[in-house]
């Protein structure tokens, strides 16, 4: 790994400023600030924020003190001037406390952990380096193997001089050495976190706060982060917890400065919207967007599929017209970034025609490719995926993403650093932890799918990827490239280009596995962990707000003073009762057994706009508005309709069990993506005329008037004459349409309609009566009696947020947790581990009171090895892939017992108060790869299983890693219980598949 060459022409100018701020559990330390004469940018302000947080109750030293530190021979010399944070950083390492550094990527934040390293190895103490993922630890080692003798490796997967000095492994495993009670942490003074920001991943950040929460009370860290604004907030939980002080180094510093553009689809050019000085250039913008409407009317008139296919795979899609722009204009190399696999491959091969490396370095490239699949049997060098990547890879082009084989990703990350990949297209992935900056990044889309939706992506993702552009030393300046295929709003763009990074927050939940642990050791408490953890630590720190805002709300309620209060409240009442039992009618009278025989295509009908409550007049209205339109059909609600539905009609669908289609006039969203949101609008108002699906409930009235319809309503053209002839109808019935009637018509007359009819009429009757109907300044009133409701609602649940606040956080899903626990026989009522409890206290890595209730059935023991190993494979895979074949009758009983057991835990968990749904629970077990692993197994080729399903090859790779982590996790266990027979199965399960090139050895290694 090359080392960062001092920066050119660098001077740097320390001025030192003490700061008075205090607060009760941190004191501000001091604030670095200095000039930085850049050969590109002349004088540019650096600056580097120093403060340190204390325990409470302990007594800050001020930085006199810290500077007289008696000061010994450094642990280690750079041959380049240390940047100013850096200096600070290793000031407070050599004063022996803990220390967070949070800086932007390729700042030098690699220089505080390497000396931390030397400075454990100088003072003969054990050092621990943890990293979120593999890949990176395998990357991590060998550079400290490079720079450090006495270095090890745990993930997991491989392990190398376990009794080393310093240890690299993931976050995984030293939680699993923490719990073990291991040797190692006994003797470790430092621990360093790198990436530490990743304590905010959804389901694997809850590690990183067991870690730092479990850690030796003897041990000092060394965080390393991106830029987070809450990084204070951090040190102060980790002071608090540790009983120590802990310093954070904060800089915003980009070594590299960077210039953003947008590039507009089917445009030609590129248009700079935020400089390297941070400006963001509006004028440009909106320039830019232009382009963008411009470029998606060109595209769309292409209307023939095969024109637009060969568009897109000719010299004139955008991407090829882009990266030979950025060759051109030696912008090189490139990073592409795409969020999703199979684009990331399809785009690469739109590159067919450019060529970026010369002879010499294709030769380079063809060499160490061939070196590297050496280790390959001759089969797997004959895998399509092996054989398709090196043209493009001679061409200085690559793909990384986490589908393609492992040893094939790590070619292209050293092919990259070495300088043979101009061009390489990657999914998110490739920004997290990697330390491979490019001179440019493109985003070839600004949205993403989370799992949930389409979203545009966060000021932190747009960060963490476009830190990624600039070399240090080597560029004055990074390229940042946004492709725009869609409106993007000033407002969105300035907050995603020019925003905060996301904070830091906490991700901390409760498993199984945590409590079991937990009550095994014998220091060790469930509820202790909880109050110790960040998640509590922010909900305690956000009380005084949340009171403060109590008392606020409170103070506004009572100065919100309304003229004749009592008689106002009633006649608000009135209209409340009103409108409700409209709503109740309205659900009756359109029930599926009334209105369907009358939803025939043609009929025009009056819908309620949706996402109309919230506005401040309907409180005076009975009923909601409504625009009119044309019934084109009607159906029953299915899952896989429920599945694209959006979310805010999704719950009405599933009450109603009945979708309709109705043309009408529609405002649509500037989004042209998949979650595109349609509403219907008055026909006098600007829109296009769209069938749009929405819940039966939202039909308002039927009309007794029904239009005949065009036989096919696909065209434009068809849909606009369609709603002329409504509005004309409309033209002709100034007064209204002729509708049908729920009793005579519908034949509605079921005793709940008649109920709520009279009810409805006795109010309506009451209003009409009231005295204050009449007054000039009613509406005023009703406002503001309606303002004042709205705020009762907000203190009511701003006294739920401090209850909650003040409350254990987690309390009652603790209990629930426990009480399924000795529901099903892992420990006793005095919280005592049983033998169940034991073997599940062993896994991490899976379902862990599934894979027990499988072991303490026996299936597990009773089904062949190759059977075993395929069952497990259910509890690692977690993409959705379309299953081509179904199973074999073996598997596919194996399969059913283990869905039984899933709904039987599934019912347990919701029979203790557990928020499950026992389907979604069960179908979490995915039988997608059986077949295939099976198939592994029992000794086929790699090529052979990758014709038994539609996945990729490092995704399936990745999932026979994590299934051999089960298996090592099971052999642990069935010792822990001395099953002797069950431990060798699992140990001959391990040796089936850990073979061949799914476990090739890293090329790091």
């Amino acid at each position: 790994m090359p080392r960062r060459p001092p920066c050119k022409g660098l001077t740097v100018q320390l001025r030192m400023a003490v700061t008075d701020s205090v607060t009760p559990q941190s004191q501000a330390y001091q604030q670095t600030k200095g000039n930085m004469e850049d050969h590109s940018n002349g004088k540019t302000e650096y600056t580097s924020l120093h403060e340190v947080s204390y325990p409470p109750g302990h007594e800050g030293r001020l930085s006199s003190e810290l500077a007289a530190t008696p000061s010994r021979k450094p642990a280690k010399e750079y041959p380049f001037t240390l940047d100013p944070f850096q200096q600070e950083a290793i000031r407070c390492l050599e004063s022996g406390e803990s220390v967070l550094v949070s800086a932007h990527t390729s700042a030098g934040k690699t220089v505080i952990a390497e000396y931390a390293i030397a400075l454990s190895l100088r003072d003969n103490q054990r050092v621990i380096y943890t990293s979120p993922i593999k890949a990176l630890s395998n990357q991590k080692f060998r550079e400290l193997s490079e720079e450090f003798s006495d270095v090890g490796l745990m993930t997991g997967d491989v392990t190398i001089s376990e009794n080393a000095s310093c240890l690299v492994m993931t976050t995984e495993i030293l939680r699993s050495m923490q719990y073990r009670g291991s040797e190692v942490m006994r003797e470790v003074a430092w621990i360093i976190f790198d990436e530490v920001h990743y304590m905010r991943d959804r389901e694997r950040g809850v590690v990183w706060e067991e870690s730092i929460v479990m850690a030796p009370k003897n041990s000092r860290f060394v965080f390393l982060s991106a830029t987070v604004p809450n990084a204070r907030e951090f040190t102060d939980w980790v002071a608090k917890v540790h009983q120590q002080p802990c310093h954070i180094v904060y800089t915003d510093f980009r070594p590299t400065p960077l210039q953003h553009y947008v590039f507009p689809s089917g445009g030609d050019g590129l248009y700079l919207v935020v400089d390297e000085k941070g400006t963001f250039r509006e004028e440009n913008f909106h320039k830019a967007i232009n382009a963008v409407t411009a470029g998606y009317e060109k595209r769309n008139r292409a209307t023939n599929p095969k024109r637009k296919r060969d568009y897109e795979n000719s010299e004139n899609s955008d991407i090829f017209k882009l990266v030979k722009m950025i060759m051109l204009r030696q912008f090189d190399p490139v990073i592409v970034f795409s969020f999703s696999k199979r684009d990331c491959e399809s785009l690469a091969m739109q590159m067919a025609k450019l060529d970026l490396n010369n002879e010499d370095e294709k030769s380079l490239v063809d060499g160490v490719f061939s070196n590297a699949m050496d280790s390959l049997s001759e089969d797997d060098k004959k895998l399509p995926q092996v054989g398709h990547l090196l043209p493009l890879l001679k061409r200085g082009i690559g793909v990384h993403h986490s589908g393609l084989l492992p040893i094939l990703k790590e070619v292209i990350e050293i092919l990259f650093q070495e300088g043979l990949i101009k061009c390489l297209f990657a999914t998110e992935t490739f920004s997290i932890g990697l330390n491979m900056p490019a001179k440019t990044v493109v985003f070839t889309n600004v949205r993403k799918f989370d799992g949930d939706k389409f979203r545009w992506i966060t000021s932190g993702e747009y960060i963490q990827m476009s830190g990624r552009a600039g070399r240090r030393g080597l560029d004055d300046r990074g390229i940042c490239i946004l492709m725009l295929d869609e409106k993007l709003e000033p407002a969105v763009a300035k907050s995603m280009v020019k925003g905060l990074p996301d904070p830091l927050n906490s991700a901390f939940h409760l498993s199984y596995n945590m409590l079991l642990n937990q009550m095994r050791c014998e220091e060790s408490d469930p509820e202790a962990l909880l109050r110790k953890s960040f998640y509590q630590f922010q909900c305690d720190r956000a009380l005084p707000q949340l009171q403060d805002k109590v008392l606020c709300l409170e103070k506004e309620w009572e100065d919100k003073k309304i003229e004749d209060e009592d008689n106002v409240k009633n006649y608000y009442s009135l209209l409340e009762q009103s409108r409700k039992l409209h709503h109740e009618v309205q659900n009756i009278v359109f029930s599926p057994q009334h209105c369907l025989p009358f939803l025939q295509p043609g009929r025009l009908a009056r819908v309620i706009i949706s996402g109309m409550h919230e506005n401040e007049e309907l409180f005076l209205k009975s009923e909601e508005p409504s625009v009119w339109g044309v019934l084109v059909n009607f159906e029953k609600v299915k899952g896989s309709s429920l599945a694209s539905m959006d979310e805010s009609v999704k719950g009405l669908a599933i009450e109603a069990g009945h979708m309709i289609d109705i043309l009408s006039n529609c405002a649509i969203s500037s989004e042209r993506n998949k979650d595109e949101t349609v509403r219907p609008v008055p026909l006098d108002e600007t829109g296009e005329p769209i069938v749009a699906s929405l819940p039966l409930s939202r039909i308002e009235s039927l009309s007794a008037i029904r239009i005949n319809l065009a036989k096919d309503l696909r065209s434009l053209d068809a849909r606009e004459a369609t709603l002329n002839k409504v509005r004309e109808i409309l033209r002709r019935f100034p007064d209204g349409l002729p509708m049908l009637d729920p009793e005579d018509d519908m034949q509605v007359d079921s005793s709940s309609y008649k109920k709520a009819m009279r009810r409805l009429e006795r109010i309506e009757n009451l209003i009409e009566t009231q005295s204050l109907k009449s007054l000039p300044n009613l509406e005023d009133r009703l406002r503001s009696y309606h303002e004042k409701e709205e705020l009762k609602q907000l203190i009511k649940a701003a006294r739920q947020d401090v209850r909650a606040a003040t409350n254990l956080v987690f309390k009652d899903e603790l209990k629930y947790r426990t009480r399924v626990l000795r529901r099903l026989g892992y420990a006793t009522n005095d919280d005592v581990v049983e033998l169940k409890g034991k073997v599940a206290c062993e896994i991490s890595s899976a379902d862990e009171l599934v894979l027990s209730e499988l072991i303490f059935k026996g299936l597990l023991k009773d089904a062949s090895t190759e059977q075993m190993v395929s069952l497990l494979s259910c509890f690692v895979w977690q993409e959705k892939v379309k299953s081509e074949k179904n199973l074999s009758e073996d598997l596919a009983t194996l399969y059913s017992q283990l869905r039984e057991t899933a709904r039987r835990i599934g019912k347990v968990q919701q029979e203790c108060k557990l928020s499950v749904d026992v389907e979604d629970y069960a179908n979490s077990f995915r039988p997608d790869i059986m077949e295939m692993v099976f198939a592994w197994a029992k000794g086929a080729k790699f090529s052979e299983i990758m014709k038994l399903g539609n996945v990729f090859e490092g995704s399936l790779i990745r999932a026979m890693k994590r299934l051999e982590e089960v298996l090592q996790q099971l052999i642990s266990a069935a010792r822990s219980i001395g099953e002797q027979e069950l431990e060798e199965k699992f140990q001959a399960g391990s040796a089936l598949i850990k073979r061949d090139i799914v476990f090739a050895a890293s090329l790091y290694l």
